[in-house]
């Protein structure tokens, strides 16, 4: 019986995952790094990178579990929580009814429990699909919660930010998932427990001033944004023109707020090397 779940929760991830897809539709896709052309047959089998020049595209939140966990593995924590409208900001209902016809996601964080390697794991990803991956209320709870549910099984936590930062239509409650988050991980902290942050490309503002850099351990992808205000808008508050690579993620493991940029190619090992050592260290 556990078997048949098993293939069932598999086959409904990668469905999931054949939506999560940022790859365009078209046969033939240029890179927008390089500008190099591939087939979309290409892309894809390689992770969503491009052939050329290693250019990292954006994973849907879907797709990211579905070539990181086991296969069999996957089961979805608070999958009905949607964004409420707090404010009755003007616009903020339509849209979030055409981003959810477009995407299939009722919010921008997909969580879920899992195993990588066969060491099992929380894991919540954030989908920039979803009005950029803002942080919501919404999305607060379901980080916090999935915070909360790791600490009290006493399993390892990975969370894959990808975030504009807080989203503005829902005002100081967004901001307060700063606070919420971040107090959760505190206590998460005080277990002993292992938390891996992944940022990936973008990862900015509120996201990136709470959880997404409060891993016991930071990897990121090569070439991710990450930072709390973008470069134009630090030129442009500073009135200097920054360094070449100036918050790409192979400067900020330079100046040691990244531990490592990882390869996609190479994501799903390191994290199982991880969570190995830890178990063992434990």
């Amino acid at each position: 019986m556990n078997g048949i779940f098993s293939k069932r929760r598999s086959r409904l991830l990668a469905m999931k995952a054949l939506r999560s897809s940022y790859v365009p539709p078209e046969q033939i896709i240029a890179c927008p790094k390089c500008g190099a052309e591939s087939t979309r047959r290409e892309v894809s089998g390689n992770l969503s990178v491009c052939p050329q020049c290693g250019y990292h595209w954006p994973l849907g939140g879907y797709h990211r579990l579905s070539i990181i966990l086991d296969s069999g593995t996957f089961r979805e924590l608070n999958p009905k929580l949607p964004p409420a409208d707090p404010l009755s900001f003007p616009g903020y209902r339509a849209k979030l009814q055409e981003v959810n016809r477009k995407t299939g996601l009722s919010e921008a964080v997909v969580a879920a429990t899992g195993s990588i390697h066969g060491k099992k794991c929380v894991v919540a990803v954030l989908d920039s699909r979803f009005i950029m991956g803002s942080m919501s209320a919404a999305v607060g709870e379901v980080v916090a919660s999935a915070v909360e549910y790791a600490g009290r099984v006493r399993l390892p936590l990975i969370i894959f930010s990808a975030s504009g930062g807080a989203r503005m239509q829902e005002g100081i409650l967004s901001l307060m998932q700063m606070a919420k988050t971040s107090a959760a991980l505190a206590r998460f902290g005080e277990k002993k427990l292992l938390y891996i942050s992944v940022l990936t490309d973008p990862t900015t503002g509120g996201v990136t001033a709470s959880f997404a850099s409060l891993g016991d351990i930071i990897l990121a992808e090569p070439g991710a944004l990450i930072g709390f205000a973008g470069p134009r808008v630090i030129e442009q508050t500073i009135g200097e023109t920054l360094p070449e690579g100036f918050q790409r993620a192979e400067f900020l493991m330079e100046h040691g707020f990244v531990d490592r940029v990882v390869h996609r190619h190479q994501l799903r090992a390191s994290l199982g090397q991880l969570l190995l050592l830890h178990e063992r260290g434990g």
